[in-house]
């Protein structure tokens, strides 16, 4: 069983500036990390994802990423701590998500 001292003592292993929480864990997929908007308003991008507004210490970031907006929110919320997330919305991508990254497969020719 864990105490509340080990709990205590890995909580501060970790600081307060960013944790390793792999997206994966959430379901979630980041695909623009700590970008501008201009680069993120590219509607290349398929259309579930969403935009992530948060803040590190004094700096603002913004994140691209795809998942439902709660596992979002745990997977920005473990990462950074409260208060870091300032805002989840929409993206303007514009690409369907089943098609998005989809490759046509090689075509073998017929004899």
């Amino acid at each position: 069983m864990i105490s509340a001292v080990d709990t205590e003592k890995n909580m501060t292993e970790y600081g307060k500036e960013e944790k390793n929480v792999l997206s994966s864990d959430y379901g979630c997929e980041i695909l623009l990390e700590k970008t501008t908007l201009e680069k993120a308003k590219d509607t290349s991008f398929p259309n579930d994802a969403y935009l992530v507004w948060y803040t590190i210490g004094e700096t603002d970031h913004v994140d691209l990423t795809r998942g439902t907006r709660v596992r979002i929110f745990d997977m920005y919320y473990d990462k950074y701590g409260p208060g870091a997330i300032k805002k989840i919305d929409f993206g303007y991508g514009r690409v369907s998500p089943k098609l998005w990254g989809y490759k046509a497969p090689n075509k073998k020719k017929r004899k």
